[in-house]
């Protein structure tokens, strides 16, 4: 007889990493989101967090979400379908169509839910999802719970996306769906490129803004603004409201029509109790700081820039990273995470990721700095890092890029 819990009792890998030191994960923060962080009394500088811009402990984010609390309570005991719907949801999403330049918006509980509610409401029995390789998981799993055929291609590679659309043909509808900043390596899609091809062949095309939201473009309005494209050029812009926007919380924009199908179809927001008041008024608050700040989107790329140069005059590979996600290439699981170990025994706090976040031989420390990271912090980091790198590695990083 097999028990379905036999699987659980034979996962070791966990264990094993914690009674060795070096589990990286779960650590209980006793402060803010800040540039330096205290976990169990000891003070961190952050080199983990998606704060891009640094609002997770801006003093207006906060005021923004208390008054929510004292008007609307902390929840609304429901799903925006029935009685969870508020007029601050109505405006939210009304800002945030107009800050991504569509016509309408849907707000969700959460970016994961948003991606297993798009796309599984939109692609249905004979259709296809057609996506990137390095997808985040929430679109791939998207794709699963849909009823239509999954397509992948290889990475940033309009050439590949045009053989598969011509290998599905034109009697079938096409879904294409990209991430605008891929997370783990900080590359950027080649967006106008694949919004041809998906034209040429008739498919629609979906591009997840989550790490471009505040971060591309002259205003942070993402990854069309960055490449100059509009709503001819790509039909839908989903993200999170957890990086820049500071909160927790997902997001579709598109022509209106298309937002009020994904409205009544999609269950992962009809199902879900909606997003609390607290959380929609501190993620409006950030539409207007982002709007009315764009000097921290330069100091955002002024401390990643500033990085980025410290750590190639080290000689550490930082792949073909294009965005203030800096990876730090490494390709051995064991150093990758006896670096982190001796990273934060020193009091810096990075992200270690291997397979199956990254492909396999392709683990890397997930390093990103914000716009509220002073000098001295990084210079601080900077001298722990060069020096945990030379023990770790044996040699000057240098000698470990080709």
């Amino acid at each position: 007889m097999i028990d379905l819990f036999e699987k659980c009792r034979n996962f070791t890998i966990a264990r094993e990493l914690m009674d060795s030191g070096m589990y990286p994960y779960f650590k209980a923060l006793e402060t803010e989101q800040a540039p330096e962080v205290t976990i169990k009394g000891k003070k961190f500088i952050m080199f983990g967090s998606n704060n891009y811009l640094g609002l997770a402990n801006d003093p207006r984010m906060k005021k923004a979400a208390i008054e929510a609390i004292r008007k609307f309570g902390t929840g609304v005991a429901g799903s925006r379908f029935l009685n969870g719907n508020t007029i601050l949801h109505m405006e939210l999403e009304r800002k945030l169509a107009a800050f991504k330049g569509r016509e309408a918006a849907l707000v969700y509980a959460t970016g994961y839910q948003m991606n297993l509610g798009v796309v599984a409401a939109l692609v249905g029995k004979g259709d296809f999802a057609v996506v990137d390789k390095r997808d985040h998981a929430s679109i791939l799993d998207g794709c699963r719970l849909s009823q239509g055929e999954v397509r992948r291609f290889k990475h940033n590679n309009p050439a590949d996306l045009d053989r598969v659309l011509k290998e599905i043909g034109p009697h079938h509808g096409k879904l294409v769906i990209v991430d605008g900043v891929f997370s783990m390596e900080g590359d950027i899609c080649p967006l106008p490129e694949i919004s041809k091809v998906a034209k040429k062949h008739g498919a629609r095309l979906m591009v997840d803004d989550a790490h471009a939201t505040g971060v591309l473009g002259r205003r942070g309005h993402g990854t069309c603004e960055h490449f100059g494209l509009d709503r001819r050029d790509v039909d839908l812009i989903v993200g999170t409201c957890s990086k820049s926007l500071a909160s927790i919380g997902g997001f579709a924009a598109g022509d209106e029509d298309i937002i009020h199908y994904i409205q009544h179809i999609s269950r992962s927001m009809i199902f879900s109790a909606a997003l609390p008041p607290s959380c929609v008024a501190s993620i409006s608050k950030a539409i207007d700081i982002i709007e009315e700040e764009p000097q921290r989107i330069k100091r955002l790329w002024d401390n990643s820039g500033y990085l980025m140069k410290r750590f190639k005059e080290m000689g550490l590979n930082t792949g073909g990273t294009q965005t203030p996600i800096i990876p730090v290439l490494i390709g051995d699981n064991e150093k990758t995470f006896t670096l982190w170990r001796m990273l934060y025994d020193r009091g810096l706090f990075t992200n270690p990721v291997v397979s199956p976040a990254v492909p396999p031989r392709s683990s890397l420390l997930r390093v990103v700095v914000t716009a509220t990271h002073t000098r001295e912090q990084l210079d601080r980091a900077l001298d722990i890092f060069e020096g945990c790198v030379r023990k770790v590695l044996k040699k000057r990083p240098a000698a470990l890029v080709k």
